[in-house]
């Protein structure tokens, strides 16, 4: 009996927990419709966190107004002399304080995540190299920029979001307090106004209700006015506190030389071990069998013979491996013919019949040039390799400035440029990245089974 009890009270446990987590899903599911949204809104934590950012920000931009203020002049009243140079460097870098604490309070309050710029460098040592940099630093006097701009901005928002909030809750709320105003006051209820002899308070019923509907419709609107409020806060800190399209430009080009850099270390190990196990190997054979047949010549000439014969041959293995090592470095005819021809060859080389069509008004600077042809050589590869394709196809034309290459295939697809786990992926992302360091595109179009469309971009440079 006592055992029958148990179990039926962890069934009748079990069934409650069912049915919590199902309401739980349940309210989840109504929260994200487009109604539940703007009635979760007011309760939401996404408003109070917005709220309590405009309500800080009112103390905050003043103390950062006015030490910017004060600062600044103080610094440019006494450039006269050299006491206003360290002044306004400590000042900036006072500033560049305060965008450290905004770029923290928009993280945690608005969840919008904002680069710190680039670190300030200094060309000399020392303290007045320190100055320099900062009294050069385009970040640092954006700001102190902010500092000045955003108190304005700062008032208005809290007094708006204050008064809003306050009048939305009391109006939403005030069917349950209005009875203080006739316990406690000598009126019927809350005063709108009094002009003369006439007074206008909220003490009948219809007007309490429709104290109630605004500010039900205010309670629901507020939500909305923060954030675009707080959309303008963000705005601003990206723009004066992130980093500048300079600096984004910085990190893009130190980024992309990395890759030129490993690029260029990948290429000579290859060189190195195309050399060491094909060439070099074959010569160094190549030397062996030749002394053997000099020792053998006396004694048996019709072997040192066949020795010399054999030795021939490996001669010419070995001047074809190093042809086609010269032609991975930089084929003679891409120098010489430019790309229609060298594309052409490349194209004989694959195993897939591949058309080629060549329409450039000029040949490209050398460097655009080499590194179409070994982007066409690299995805004409994967065709060869990967593909199984029947027919391919390289289109190369001009459009504006850029040099716009196109290789299609009718294989298999599936191809990705992202790096994943398809064949030939790994390959597609290094191209990509090399394509990235000079500024160019790399766009894969290859569904299952429908082919596959590499177009990549480049600059147009010209000779």
């Amino acid at each position: 009996m006592v055992g029958g009890g148990a179990t039926d009270g962890a069934a009748a446990r079990g069934t409650t927990g069912t049915a919590g987590a199902a309401g739980a899903a349940r309210a989840a599911g109504f929260r994200g419709t487009g109604l539940g949204r703007v009635l979760w809104a007011p309760v939401s934590g996404r408003t109070w966190r917005e709220f309590g950012y405009l309500l800080l920000s009112l103390p905050l931009s003043t103390v950062y107004f006015s030490l910017a203020i004060t600062g600044l002049s103080l610094g440019a009243g006494l450039l006269v002399t050299f006491l206003g140079v360290p002044v306004l460097a400590g000042v900036l870098l006072m500033c560049r304080g305060f965008g450290r604490v905004e770029r923290a309070r928009v993280r945690g309050l608005l969840g919008a995540s904002v680069a710190a710029p680039g670190p300030v460098r200094a060309r000399k040592g020392g303290a007045l190299g320190a100055m320099g940099a900062l009294l050069g630093s385009g970040s640092a006097w954006r700001h102190a920029l902010y500092a000045v701009v955003w108190f304005p901005w700062a008032v208005f928002a809290f007094c708006l979001a204050l008064v809003l909030w306050s009048c939305a809750w009391s109006l939403l709320l005030y069917p349950l307090w209005f009875w203080v105003f006739p316990a406690y006051t000598d009126q019927p209820g809350l005063q709108l106004f009094q002009n003369g002899d006439y007074t206008l308070h909220l003490d009948s019923s219809a007007e309490i209700t429709l104290s109630f509907l605004a500010g039900l419709v205010l309670t629901l609107a507020v939500p909305w006015v923060f954030r675009a409020l707080t959309a303008v806060d963000r705005l601003l800190v990206a723009g004066l506190l992130g980093p500048s399209r300079l600096d984004h430009r910085v990190t893009e080009l130190e980024s992309d030389r990395g890759v030129v850099v490993d690029t260029a270390a990948a290429d000579l190990r290859r060189i190195e071990r195309d050399l060491h196990d094909g060439a070099q190997a074959r010569l160094a054979a190549l030397a062996m069998d030749l002394g053997l047949a000099k020792e053998k010549l006396q004694e048996d000439p019709q072997a040192a013979a066949r020795m010399v014969d054999e030795a021939h041959g490996e001669v010419k293995l070995a001047l074809r491996e190093l042809r086609d090592l010269a032609r991975g470095i930089h084929p003679a005819v891409l120098t010489d013919r430019g790309l229609d021809a060298a594309l052409s060859a490349v194209a004989a080389r694959c195993p897939v019949p591949v058309r080629v069509a060549v329409d450039l008004p000029e040949r490209p600077a050398a460097a655009i040039e080499g590194i179409a042809y070994f982007t066409v050589s690299e995805l004409l590869q994967n065709i060869g390799k990967h593909s199984r394709a029947r027919t391919a196809g390289v289109d190369v034309w001009k459009s504006g400035d850029r040099l716009l290459i196109q290789v299609t295939d009718d294989g298999r697809g599936g191809a990705s440029a992202g790096g994943g786990t398809g064949t030939g992926d790994t390959g597609l992302a290094g191209l990509s990245e090399r394509l990235d360091a000079v500024d160019g595109v790399l766009v894969v179009d290859s569904p299952a089974g429908g082919g596959t469309t590499v177009t990549a971009e480049l600059p147009w440079r010209t000779r």
